[in-house]
């Protein structure tokens, strides 16, 4: 991935994020040929979130969430009219067509909100609308532990060389304003490689909404599991994917390349490599939040 990098004066900072080109590992995908109509039984075209967009196959069953988990957030996260484009944070369409939809959440203008960017936006935006603000951190790419609860008090991050520290530069306030300007602050000085380190390993045979498949690095990727189901006979288990990519985009369902039939659902037998529209990950890329 290219780097992230915003004024001169945080030049130690190493930033990933995603990157629209092939490298020479191979393991990374770019452009798809695979566009979906969308025009199937998988769609529900009048449905406004991701559990009324999206119907089952025969025989599955979507697992059963606490009615206020992260798993029934995501489920439940709004979605643009069928049919709309990805937008770039210039206002722009995004080129390559991926998606099966669109989340109804504003990025900004900024090209700031990537692809581990938009995993943290979700959790953060979760956390706040819960009023768990404790829970609310993220860790930069250098290590230093950013929590909302400081930003409340007013501090903010002051940066000497290769060392960071909080300053109190601000007076305690806590509105959605807030939020968002901390959470576009770590966006520019986390990413794939910070996140991963912040992610516990877990079996795709666990498989739960809110896992993250995640290469970090640059280049790296991530992608987040918006929503599992299961077959009432076979137990097999399919789930739908979010991401945003590279420069900042919507964040958006993607499309399923290896199976238009199922799509945007895809099977948990996927074997070891997990082929996504613009991104290959392996079964060992499947990780997990800690809390």
């Amino acid at each position: 991935m290219l780097s992230k990098t915003y004024s001169v004066f945080f030049f130690f900072f190493s930033f990933t994020a995603c990157q629209n080109a092939q490298t020479s590992s191979g393991n990374q995908f770019f452009t798809n040929p695979f566009i979906s109509s969308n025009q199937n039984e998988r769609v529900n075209e009048n449905g406004n979130s991701l559990s009324t967009r999206f119907n089952l196959p025969d025989g599955f069953e979507r697992v059963i969430v606490d009615e206020n988990s992260f798993g029934a957030y995501l489920r439940n996260l709004p979605l643009k009219p069928h049919g709309a484009e990805v937008l770039l944070h210039d206002g722009s369409v995004k080129r390559n067509k991926v998606h099966a939809a669109v989340i109804e959440m504003e990025i900004g203008k900024k090209d700031l909100q990537q692809c581990a960017d938009a995993i943290m936006r979700l959790r953060g935006e979760y956390f706040f609308e819960q009023k768990a603000f404790d829970k609310i951190h993220f860790n930069l790419t250098n290590g230093f532990r950013m929590d909302y609860t400081k930003w409340m008090e007013g501090f903010r991050v002051a940066v000497d060389g290769n060392k960071t520290s909080w300053v109190k530069r601000a007076e305690p306030s806590n509105t959605y304003e807030d939020f968002r300007k901390y959470i576009d602050f770590v966006f520019m000085y986390a990413g794939t490689l910070s996140l991963s380190k912040d992610l516990k390993k877990t079996n795709a045979d666990d498989l739960k909404i809110g896992d993250v498949f995640i290469q970090g690095g640059s280049p790296g990727h991530a992608v987040m599991v918006a929503d599992v189901a299961v077959h009432r006979t076979t137990g097999e288990k399919i789930f739908l994917l979010v991401q945003s990519y590279m420069p900042a985009q919507e964040i958006h369902v993607l499309e399923n390349p290896n199976d238009q039939k199922l799509s945007p659902w895809y099977s948990i037998s996927f074997g070891e490599t997990l082929q996504t529209p613009e991104w290959r990950f392996t079964a060992q890329d499947l990780m997990r939040f800690a809390d």
